[in-house]
């Protein structure tokens, strides 16, 4: 097969080494037997469980209901990998907040390279440990007891010790797959889970166009195809952001060789729109759940009314909330990607500059600058298409897709294209590696 070793690989060669490259066969393998193995570990119930007054629990509460999209139904149906990833991406929020606020965390992740970041990793996991307990217990004194059969010592303790274990199984599948197979474990885990519901929305969504077809409801069958025109201009301009980047132009120094100059030929430096990826937004969502499983402790009607009223997908308030967060967190994590400080010195270092721009103070100043300005878009863009499909839902009234908007839509095109992203980037690898045999 001939390949260009200068381009992109082609969807051809990407297949071709998908199935002929055995590195890369096994880490395939790998990833996808991890997941259904995760997809079977939700569907073994807990026993000792009315399934019946569950089932009534969670259509009563929008809130649990959004929590259950991002377990893959665990929650409902109860499996020993209810909690799913949750735990661990929770305590990861708490780790990052932390290591920005506490130095000596801070000094870990920047100064004690590979032994601090391992550290931290060490740190998170002992905290999502704990939480996971907390969320288990919570989950079982206050969702699973109206539903037991028999209330008891040995119920709870079997139910809180089978939800965390099963949470910490589902920590360690994740890092498994990031580890040896492709793409990030913990967002391939809530990739899988959003898609786990996808067949129930859109059979929901073709039973709604066939009975409005049969009523004649024209109006209703407009509607749909509005919101899935609108999917579908989201998923191109979700792309189109998770792509986009501002090349900074560099110039090196020039170098003598003998009684020749040399002119290093100018490249550039890329500064993403979306330095957070899709981070930004699991985080955002992450946080936005977190009342739900503390509502039962502090066992007040008014404030549960007024959560489960102003905090769930359809509300303005949620809408607001979301698009500050999602705001934040960009910032967050482009302040944790990109140091304009540390990419001044290095380009100093390399004897390189950006034209007009003194090397140096000015030139931190610069990238942070530009850094600032594409946060600050991408966010923007990104708390938009998270409200957008909010608005046309209620205007619409096509309600087939809720909690599974933007959010989701978000999730699922990021995860896949630097799943993609990663693919390519081993096919390249391998193009190189049969260039250095030749």
């Amino acid at each position: 097969m001939i390949v260009s070793r200068d381009k992109t690989p082609t969807a051809q060669e990407t297949f071709a080494q998908m199935a002929q490259a055995a590195g890369l066969r096994g880490r395939i393998l790998v990833t996808v037997g991890m997941l259904m193995l995760v997809r079977l570990g939700i569907r073994i119930p807990i026993p000792g469980i009315d399934r019946g007054k569950l089932t009534e629990i969670f259509h009563s509460n929008q809130g649990l209901g959004f929590l259950d999209i991002f377990s893959g139904g665990g929650l409902s149906a109860l499996g020993i990998f209810a909690l799913g990833i949750l735990p661990y991406i929770n305590a990861s929020i708490i780790l990052q907040l932390l290591t920005a606020a506490i130095p000596s965390l801070e000094d870990l992740q920047k100064n004690e390279g590979e032994a601090g970041r391992r550290k931290i990793s060490q740190i998170t996991r002992y905290v999502a440990l704990g939480w996971a307990i907390v969320q288990s217990c919570l989950i079982t004194f206050f969702i699973i007891r109206p539903a037991a059969l028999e209330w008891g010592p040995v119920f709870v303790g079997g139910t809180v010790l089978a939800l965390t274990a099963g949470s910490m199984f589902v920590m360690w599948v994740g890092e498994l797959i990031t580890e040896r197979g492709i793409g990030n474990g913990a967002s391939l885990l809530i990739f899988v889970s959003i898609v786990s519901s996808l067949p129930t929305s859109l059979g929901a969504t073709i039973s709604l166009a066939q009975a409005s077809a049969e009523n004649g409801d024209r109006n209703m069958i407009g509607g749909v195809i509005i919101l899935l025109l609108v999917f579908l201009v989201m998923i191109v301009g979700i792309v189109f952001v998770q792509e986009g980047a501002r090349r900074i132009p560099i110039i090196s120094a020039r170098r003598q060789v003998g009684r020749r100059m040399y002119l290093e030929k100018s490249s550039y430096l890329p500064l993403r729109l979306n330095q957070g990826g899709v981070m930004p937004i699991i985080f955002a969502s992450a946080v936005l759940i977190l009342p739900i499983p503390l509502l039962p402790l502090i066992k007040n009607e008014q404030l549960t009314k007024l959560v489960n009223t102003y905090l769930n997908p359809t509300s303005w308030l949620y809408a607001v909330i979301y698009l500050l967060l999602i705001l934040f967190f960009s910032y967050f994590y482009a302040s944790l990607v990109v140091n304009p400080v540390d990419m001044s010195q290095n380009l100093k270092k390399m004897g390189a500059s950006i034209p007009g721009i003194r090397p140096g103070r000015a030139t931190s100043e610069y990238i942070e600058r530009v850094l600032n300005r594409l946060t600050f878009l991408g966010a923007i863009f990104l708390g938009l298409v998270a409200i957008v499909p909010t608005v046309v839902e209620n205007a619409t009234r096509v309600k087939t897709f809720q909690g599974l908007g933007a959010t989701s839509l978000l999730i699922l095109v990021g995860v896949a294209i630097d799943t993609a992203k990663q693919i390519q980037t081993y096919v390249i690898s391998q193009r190189y590696e049969g260039m250095v045999k030749q």
